[in-house]
Order: C-alpha cells, then sequence, then structure tokens
C-alpha cells in the first residue's frame, strides 16, 4: 500500500487554479524533491495534502484512507510538517519548542513526561543542538533554529515528513545538513517531501523528484530522468544547463546567457553607472 496517493489533484486559492490533474503515489523511505519555478505551486501542493487548504478537486489518500477522514490530532501522528515560515514567540527555550512535538500523544490535561523529556534531549543531540536545550530561541542563529525545528520534527515520530523549503537562508554547510538529516531519516524508513530550490544538492540527496511547471505535475521521476535541459528549461522558462561531473557523477545545473542578453546588459550597466 502506498504511504500517500494524490490522484488528479486540483488546487489554488478561491477561484484561481494553480496545479491540476496532478496524479502520484509515494512509498515508504523515499524521499521525494519538489520542484519549480517561483508560483509554480510547490508549497501550496503541500499545504493542501496536509490538509491545511482545501483542494478544488480530486484526491488525497494516507496509508489508503482519505484525507478528509482524518482529525486533526491523529493526521499529526501521521506527518510531521516544517512550514516555510515558522513564528516563535519570546522566552520559548529551543527544549520548549522540541517538546511541543510530543502534542499529537498526549490528552488535554496531561503534561509531558520524562519519556517525552529524554525523547527531546535525545533529538536535539542528534541534530547538534542539544546546548541549546535552555537558550530562548530568540538568541540563536538561523541555522540553529532550523536544525532545532528539525529536532522537533523527529520528536513527532511520524512515519512522513513534510519540509518547506527547510534550507532557505542558510548557507552552504547548514543546507547540505538539512539533506544530510532528510537521507537519513529516508533510510530508516521514514518518507520525506521537501519543497527545494537547490538543484544541485536535490539531484545528489533525492531519490524522486517532482516536477512542477505550465501549471501542471510536468515530470515524475529519478533525478537523472527529471534533470534534463529540456524539462528544467520548460518548467523554469530559461535556458538551463545540466552537466554531469565525469568523477563523482554529480549533477551540476545552471543557466546559461545569451551573447545577445550579455550585450544587452553591458549596454545597459554602462549607461546605469556613467
Amino acid at each position: 500500500m502506498a504511504v500517500l496517493q494524490v490522484d488528479k489533484l486540483q488546487i489554488g486559492y478561491g477561484s484561481r487554479c494553480v496545479l491540476k490533474e496532478a496524479s502520484f503515489s509515494i512509498g515508504k523511505g523515499e524521499i521525494v524533491g519538489i520542484i519549480g519555478c517561483n508560483g509554480a505551486g510547490k508549497s501550496t501542493l503541500l499545504k493542501t495534502i496536509r490538509g491545511l487548504l482545501p483542494k478544488q478537486g480530486g484526491s488525497v489518500r494516507y496509508f489508503g484512507k482519505p484525507l478528509e477522514e482524518y482529525g486533526d490530532k491523529e493526521l499529526a501522528t501521521k506527518i510531521a510538517y516544517l512550514q516555510q515560515h515558522v513564528e516563535l514567540g519570546f522566552g520559548y527555550t529551543g527544549k520548549d519548542i522540541v517538546m511541543a512535538g510530543r502534542y499529537p500523544y498526549m490528552k488535554w490535561w496531561e503534561r509531558e513526561s520524562e519519556a517525552d523529556a529524554k525523547l527531546a534531549l535525545a533529538c536535539m543531540e542528534y541534530t547538534g543542538t542539544a546546548d541549546l536545550a535552555e537558550r530562548p530561541i530568540n538568541e540563536v542563529s538561523g541555522g540553529q533554529k532550523q536544525r532545532i525545528l528539525i529536532a522537533k520534527v523527529l520528536a513527532q515520530q511520524t512515519p512522513i515528513i513534510f519540509l518547506d523549503e527547510p534550507t532557505t537562508g542558510l548557507d552552504m554547510v547548514y543546507q547540505e545538513e538539512i539533506f544530510r538529516f532528510a537521507k537519513a531519516l529516508a533510510g530508516q524508513g521514514k518518507t520525506v517531501l521537501m519543497v527545494v530550490h537547490e538543484l544541485n544538492l536535490a539531484s545528489k540527496y533525492c531519490s524522486r523528484i517532482l516536477l512542477l511547471g505550465e501549471g501542471t505535475l510536468l515530470a515524475d521521476g529519478a533525478p537523472l530522468e527529471v534533470f534534463t535541459e529540456e524539462l528544467l528549461s520548460r518548467a523554469y522558462k530559461a535556458d538551463i544547463c545540466v552537466e554531469r561531473d565525469e568523477v563523482n557523477h554529480n549533477l551540476h545545473i545552471t543557466t546559461r546567457v545569451s551573447q545577445e542578453a550579455q550585450s544587452r546588459e553591458a549596454a545597459l550597466l554602462k549607461r546605469i553607472c556613467s
């Protein structure tokens, strides 16, 4: 049985359709990168299949059960979701944030148990944030905050993990670290869906790519199948160059700029700076 089954999904805002006729099935242990140009519907797709936005058509099933049949807490035991922008209040420590991942398993009158606390600290130790357990969250760096949020996702102990642009604003060391975490989780049987902009890292770490473009799911497959110059150029509306390193076989994805465009830009820059 598929972990996630999406059939003929149509998503958008109000009467505006962003993505239509999207169908795909995802299994256990996959790390799936969702890519596409700005406005293609990547974050909207993730929010819709999580139930945070109403779908315009089609169906979404988790473990064979329709999304609509899940209650909020039950769904929170299936999917941990790290949103693109997370607002964290003052006064909370790193440990407070991670402990919040345990809420789906507690009754309204219950407090966190000693076992919950030990799990939270283990998650922080794994993400290299144990020394930030008592530090106010507003006093840590962007990279540290993101690793604390990854620890919260781990503490939720769900079979499915959604990450919406988890590396935005991070330096290259933290960016690759997040991808390594995601791949390690997939190796433990977790299913990871992540919205990404770093195509080179996605090609290196993701087992599968969903490419959104032209208002639909333009391609679905392994990185080598999806990361072609033709498909990427269509999706990003630019001249994309894809090269493969002969030594480590990693892909290197860049844009090409025509000589004509370079000359035009140079002439305009000369006028601006003169």
